[in-house]
């Protein structure tokens, strides 16, 4: 049995926030953003759409590209940190949109890592049983509705949107999608980026609300610093481990968290900026739901074909990170 990549998918809402924007709503400029994080503009998702409709909109492309239905799916991992509720999940609820009446459903979440611990996941799921013959998996936020937008250090930052990949266990002995893939957490910082109140730790409240503490918290630079060693180091050992030197990738995708950490990222690989995925710009942070867009992009638009070695990683609160290394 083989596993691999049958279908992508992604989609953003139609509002488009840019920096002149945000200059009417905080103290801020557009050189600052643009200097310091290399986002132009982001998407945001109308007060009517929620996680699962963003989901809905990516897995149906990537059902479509794959020439499957919700019918035919086995499973659903739903990555994201906005669920529509925090029960039941959201990918029960995009379940239900989907008619994926034989799959069972599941959220997870490592926050921006979410997709590559969800391939992870689905991918080993799918060695373990054979039965498992499609698998859909979804990064989808509406991050918008947690950030404080009165906080210029955050709110310049964040978007919405949703990226879906769906795999196959097909029966011939092609090599499986993933080569090589390196994950890992530490639980020792989470102080340093997390969404303080809403949880059993620190239920909701009026004075929770005032405090604006139901939005993200990031202390930026201690998270700029850990995530390009731990994705470089990352990427270092997918590399190692599946003997595959940098010089053969086609394209890195990066979560797109700021530029200068995917440049920074793309030095220490030593690996030209014009093979390193950047999106960034247009959408913002997305979390969980940057990785999938980019490979969704990088796959429709010709950047990578059947068979390219593409390099993902990603880097998150909790903290969690990782590399994978794959072939398209």
């Amino acid at each position: 049995m083989s596993i691999r990549i049958k279908g992508t998918g992604s989609y953003v809402p139609e509002r488009i926030l840019t920096n002149a924007d945000l200059e009417k709503m905080v103290e801020t400029n557009d050189e600052w953003i643009r200097t310091r994080t290399g986002i132009e503009e982001r998407r945001l998702a109308s007060p009517e759409q929620a996680t699962s409709d963003l989901a809905e909109q990516a897995a149906r492309r990537a059902l479509d590209q794959a020439g499957i239905t919700g019918a035919d799916l086995s499973a659903i991992v739903c990555a994201t940190i906005t669920p529509d509720y925090v029960f039941p999940s959201t990918g029960c609820l995009l379940q239900q949109k989907l008619g994926a009446t034989n799959a069972f459903s599941f959220d997870l979440e490592a926050a921006c890592s979410g997709l590559l611990y969800s391939l992870e996941v689905a991918y080993s799921l799918m060695k373990a049983n054979k039965k498992y013959r499609y698998v859909l998996v979804v990064g989808a936020e509406k991050l918008s509705c947690i950030v404080n937008w009165a906080d210029r250090n955050t709110c310049v930052l964040f978007g919405d949107g949703a990226g879906a990949v769906v795999l196959e266990n097909v029966a011939d002995d092609r090599p499986d999608f993933v080569i090589a893939s390196d994950l890992h957490s530490d639980g020792s910082y989470t102080e340093i980026l997390k969404l303080p109140a809403g949880g059993s730790r620190n239920p909701a409240s009026p004075e929770t609300v005032a405090a604006h503490q139901h939005s993200i918290f990031m202390a930026g630079k201690d998270v700029f610093k850990l995530a390009v060693n731990h994705m470089s180091a990352s990427c270092r050992r997918v590399l190692e481990e599946a003997k595959v030197d940098a010089s053969a990738i086609k394209l890195v995708i990066p979560h797109q968290a700021n530029l200068r950490i995917i440049q920074s990222l793309a030095q220490r690989l030593d690996v030209p900026e014009d093979r390193v995925f950047i999106n960034i710009n247009r959408f913002g942070n997305t979390s969980a739901a940057s990785i999938g867009l980019c490979l969704d992009e990088a796959a429709r638009a010709g950047r990578i074909q059947p068979g390219d070695y593409v390099l993902l990683t990603a880097f998150g609160g909790g903290l969690t990170w990782g590399a994978m290394l794959i072939q398209y």
